[in-house]
C-alpha cells in the first residue's frame, strides 16, 4: 500500500509526463549548446583574458575531462539515490559554474568553472535518459519521447554556434554563460513540479568507492591524452603514458568490480546484446557526426569563406529534416519495423553524405555541394539516433538504467573526441604532404578534408553494418523488467 502524495509521479497515460520531457529536454539541450557556443566565442575570451593558445585549449578541455571522467559515475550515483535528485544536483551545480564561467575575470577561475561545469553536465546528461524510461514504458510512447531526446541531442549542437555567434557580437562572451542562469532556475523549479519522486533500494545506498575512483581517473586520463594528441603527437612519451595509465586503470576497475559486493558497473550488464552492440556503433557513430559537423564547418569556413552565421544557416536544413525524422518518423519506424532496420537504414544514409562531402570541390555551390550531402545527414541522424538510444536502454533494469546511460554516454563522448582527434590529424598530414609537394594551398587544405570525410564515411557504414548483424531487431512489447546481472 502506498502513501505517496499523488503529485510526486506524473499520470502514466496523461500530459503531465510530456511536459516533464520537455523539462528534461530543457535541461540536457542547456548542456548540449554549451558545448558548441564556447568554441564561437573562444578568440573573444582569450583577447580579454589574454590567454596564450595552449592555454586557451583548457577552456575547452577543463569541461571535456570533467564531463567525460564523470558521465558513469553519475549515472551510477541515479541509479543508487534517485534520478531526479541527480539531476536536480547536476543542474543546480551546471548554473552555478556557469554563473561562476560568466563572472570570471582571470585565466584560473574561469577554467576551474568550465571544471565543475562538465561535472554539472556530465551528471545531467547521464541521468536525464533513465528518466525517460522511468516516465515512458509503453513501447510507442517510449520511442516518441525518445525521439524528442534524441533531436535535442543531435541537432542542438548547431544551434549553439548560431547563438554564440550572436550573443559574443551583440553582447559579449559572459553572456554566452549567464544565459543559462535563467534557464537552469526554471528548469529547478520545473522539475521540483512535474518529475517523478526517485524510488531506489536498500542496496541502493553502497557505493563502490575504489571502483567509482579508478574508473573516472581512467576516463579523465583517456580524455586528456585524445584531446592533447595531435598538439603533443600521437606517439610521444606524454600521450603513450597517459593513454597507457588509462588501460590499466581501466583494467584494475574489471578486477574490483569482478570482486565487489555491490560493483559500481555490474560486468553482466555486458552480456545484453543490444546494449553492447550499441555502445560499439555509438562509438562509431559519434566519430561520425564529429566528422560531419566540425569538419564541414571548417570547409564552409576556411575553404569557401562563409561567415559564422552563415555556416550556421547552411546548416539549417539538416536541423530541420532531423526535426521532422525525430520528432515523428523515426518513432514509427521502430515501432513497424524494430530497431535494426531504421538505424542501420539512418547510417548507411549517414555515410552517403559524408562521402559527398568528400568530393566538395574548392568552389564549391551551396546547393549543388553542401544542400544534398547536409539532407542525407539529417535524415540519416534522424532515423538512426532514436534506434541508438533505444537498443542501449531498453534490456535494462529500471535498477540499472542511469548506469547504462553514462556507459552510452560515455561511449558517444569518446567516440567523439577520439574521432575528431584522429580525423583532424588525418586531414592536417594530407594537407600538409600535398602542401610540401607543392599543391596549392587551398586546394591541398581541402583535399584533406576529402580524406578524413572518407574515413567518416566508413566509420559510419561499418556502424550500419554491425547494426544489422548484430542488434536484436524487435521492439520489447513492455518496459524491461528486473535482470539478474549483479
Amino acid at each position: 500500500m502506498s502513501h505517496a502524495p499523488a503529485t510526486q509521479s506524473p499520470d502514466p497515460h496523461g500530459r503531465q509526463r510530456w511536459f516533464a520531457l520537455g523539462v528534461l529536454c530543457l535541461g540536457v539541450l542547456m548542456i548540449v549548446l554549451d558545448t558548441t557556443v564556447v568554441n564561437v566565442a573562444l578568440p573573444s575570451i582569450k583577447a580579454d583574458l589574454r590567454f596564450t593558445d595552449s592555454a586557451l585549449a583548457w577552456v575547452v578541455n577543463a569541461y571535456m575531462l570533467t564531463f567525460g571522467g564523470f558521465l558513469l559515475l553519475g549515472g551510477r550515483l541515479g541509479d543508487l539515490y534517485g534520478h531526479r535528485r541527480l539531476f536536480l544536483l547536476g543542474i543546480v551545480a551546471f548554473t552555478l559554474a556557469s554563473l561562476a564561467c560568466g563572472l570570471a575575470g582571470s585565466q584560473g577561475f574561469l577554467v576551474a568553472a568550465r571544471a565543475l561545469q562538465g561535472i554539472g553536465g556530465a551528471v545531467v546528461n547521464a541521468v536525464a535518459l533513465s528518466l525517460i524510461m522511468d516516465l515512458f514504458t509503453e513501447p510507442a510512447d517510449r520511442a516518441r519521447a525518445m525521439g524528442v531526446f534524441g533531436f535535442v541531442c543531435a541537432g542542438g549542437g548547431s544551434i549553439g554556434a548560431m547563438l554564440g555567434g550572436f550573443l559574443t557580437g551583440a553582447l559579449s562572451w559572459h553572456w554566452i554563460f549567464l544565459i543559462n542562469i535563467p534557464i537552469g532556475l526554471a528548469v529547478v523549479a520545473l522539475s521540483l513540479r512535474l518529475l517523478p519522486a526517485s524510488q531506489t533500494s536498500a542496496q541502493g545506498k553502497q557505493l563502490d568507492v575504489a571502483g567509482a575512483v579508478s574508473v573516472t581517473t581512467a576516463l579523465m586520463l583517456a580524455v586528456y591524452a585524445i584531446v592533447n594528441g595531435n598538439e603533443a603527437g600521437w606517439t610521444s612519451t606524454r600521450t603513450l603514458g597517459l593513454l597507457g595509465g588509462a588501460a590499466a586503470l581501466l583494467c584494475a576497475f574489471l578486477v574490483i568490480e569482478s570482486r565487489a559486493r555491490v560493483p559500481l558497473m555490474p560486468l553482466g550488464l555486458f552480456r545484453l546484446r543490444n546494449l553492447a552492440t550499441a555502445n560499439v556503433i555509438g562509438v562509431l557513430w559519434a566519430a561520425a557526426m564529429f566528422a560531419w559537423f566540425f569538419l564541414s564547418a571548417l570547409y564552409m569556413q576556411l575553404v569557401l569563406g562563409y561567415t559564422p552565421m552563415q555556416v550556421g544557416l547552411a546548416f539549417l536544413p539538416a536541423n530541420l529534416i532531423m526535426a521532422v525524422c525525430s520528432l515523428g518518423v523515426s518513432a514509427r519506424l521502430v515501432m513497424r519495423f524494430g530497431i535494426r532496420l531504421p538505424l542501420a537504414s539512418g547510417l548507411v544514409f549517414a555515410a552517403i553524405g559524408l562521402a559527398l562531402f568528400a568530393r566538395a570541390p574548392v568552389h564549391g555551390d551551396f546547393v549543388l555541394d553542401i544542400l544534398p550531402a547536409m539532407l542525407l545527414l539529417g535524415l540519416g541522424a534522424g532515423i538512426a539516433f532514436n534506434p541508438v538510444l533505444l537498443a542501449a536502454m531498453n534490456d535494462v533494469a529500471p535498477s540499472d538504467s542511469g548506469l547504462a546511460s553514462g556507459i552510452v554516454n560515455t561511449s558517444f563522448m569518446m567516440g567523439g573526441a577520439l574521432g575528431l582527434a584522429v580525423l583532424a590529424s588525418l586531414a592536417a598530414a594530407r594537407s600538409s604532404a600535398l602542401a610540401a609537394a607543392g599543391s596549392d594551398a587551398l586546394v591541398a587544405l581541402n583535399d584533406g578534408y576529402h580524406a578524413a570525410f572518407l574515413v567518416g564515411a566508413c566509420f559510419a557504414a561499418l556502424a550500419a553494418l554491425i547494426g544489422a548483424a548484430l542488434l536484436r531487431a524487435s521492439m520489447p512489447s513492455s518496459a524491461p523488467a528486473g535482470s539478474a546481472v549483479h
